[in-house]
């Protein structure tokens, strides 16, 4: 995040170009890029990966969203484009993420690559800007992290149990609905942080998971916030958990009383409603099914619900992300209570996990998810990473049962630094 914001909107020269299959994404990025350089959204084999920065803006506060769009419309005003391919995610693309607090110090990021490979529907391409050649770098291996140690963040788990006993006071005595708190940990290794070896890590084991990585945030979420694809909008909501025990029998039985769980649907629903009138401005025929389904995924199942509409205003999907954020499944509900809570509660700042992260293209077309099962590789320290884990606490939540979840939720960074 130390990249300033530019003067003067520099003119982008983008070609893309048809590509024979190139394989495994993660597996073209380039070694030695720092870790902020390396940008990834993959998931199922799918998606874009890219290096270097061709371009790149940092905003804060409370307009982070509007000065990151407002750069980038001037940006695709001013590019030279020849897109061969044409699809979603062709031509011009940004990656970017954003913090959840509009007072964090982390902020915003919204970077261009010097190079994109895409893919998707069976079709290939390789995106250069402002480069001379269209060649792929040769790729050296990613190098697992070593002499890895681990230590609590702002509170320790006995604290944290502690700080979720006190929301769920609150709940009873009327203050909030639900509120969704996270905590923090830190694991330091001997040298720098390859993120190409956790994105590796993350999209074999995770597959169903949007593997990502932008300005060193790197993650899995299972969690779409929107996407935008030519006047189609799209939501995955996930609210209420339950860890897999990997017997398949029991996992069974556990999803079942998932689905019927009064405590995990009545935190959904606050979930589900805050995207449906987040995305109702936005889009007509709107389609919220009535009940949700259980997502089974490698460590935990969830509950969830498509929600998707047809856009009527010509926002873009960055818009939309920001309209979207926060939804009730990251802060709570109401939203400016819950946020209070959080602030009281943590102890932290969140930084820019469980803030919207993705890509958007030149039509505004785009994905954006948000960005849990993830950590923040320290860019002045690579050898230290950050994870974090976040849970919804509403009035029928156990203080030990959460600490449980958020062991759980934290599990797929931790095993993919290892």
């Amino acid at each position: 995040m130390n990249e300033a914001r530019p003067a003067a909107t520099p003119r982008l020269r983008v070609r893309t170009y048809e590509l024979t299959d190139p394989g495994d994404l993660v597996g073209l990025i380039p070694a030695g890029r720092p870790a902020e350089d390396v940008m990834s959204w993959v998931r199922r084999e799918e998606g874009l990966v890219g290096w270097g920065r061709a371009a790149a803006v940092s905003t804060s506060g409370d307009a982070r969203f509007a000065d990151a769009e407002e750069w980038w419309e001037a940006l695709v005003a001013a590019a030279d484009v020849v897109d061969e391919v044409e699809r979603p995610g062709t031509g011009l693309v940004g990656f970017g993420s954003f913090s959840f607090r509009n007072s964090s110090d982390e902020g915003a990021a919204l970077v261009v690559p010097e190079m994109i490979v895409g893919r998707r529907d069976g079709h290939a391409w390789l995106t250069t800007i402002n480069r001379t050649t269209d060649q792929l770098p040769e790729v050296k291996p990613a190098e697992a992290p070593t002499g890895l140690e681990r230590t609590d963040g702002a509170l320790s788990p006995a604290q944290w149990r502690g700080a979720v006993g006190d929301a769920i006071e609150y709940i009873r005595a009327g203050r909030i609905d639900k509120v969704v708190l996270a905590r923090d940990e830190i694991h330091t290794a001997d040298a720098d942080i390859d993120p190409r070896w956790l994105l590796a890590r993350l999209s074999t084991a995770y597959r169903d998971t949007w593997a990502f990585a932008v300005d060193g945030l790197v993650g899995g979420t299972p969690e779409l916030l929107v996407r935008s694809d030519k006047g189609l909008v799209t939501s995955r909501v996930l609210a209420g958990t339950i860890r897999r025990t990997g017997s398949d029998d029991h996992d069974l039985a556990l999803a079942a009383s998932l689905a019927r769980s009064s405590k995990d649907l009545v935190e959904h629903e606050f979930a589900v409603r805050s995207v449906e009138a987040a995305l109702r401005p936005h889009c007509s025929s709107m389609n919220v099914p009535d009940a949700p389904f259980v997502l089974h995924l490698p460590n935990v199942m969830h509950l969830a619900t498509d929600v998707s509409g047809a856009l009527t205003d010509g926002a873009s999907s960055l818009t939309l992300a920001a309209s979207l954020h926060p939804s009730a499944a990251v802060c709570g509900t109401p939203t400016r209570e819950a946020a209070l809570v959080i602030d009281e509660l943590e102890h932290m700042d969140r930084g820019r996990y469980a803030g919207p992260v993705g890509w958007i293209d030149a039509r505004g077309d785009g994905e954006w998810g948000i960005a849990l099962r993830s950590g923040q590789i320290d860019i002045e320290n690579p050898c230290r990473i950050r994870l974090f884990a976040g849970c919804g606490i509403v009035e029928g939540s156990d203080p030990v049962s959460e600490v449980a979840e958020s062991v759980a939720k934290l599990a797929p960074m931790r095993e993919a630094l290892r």
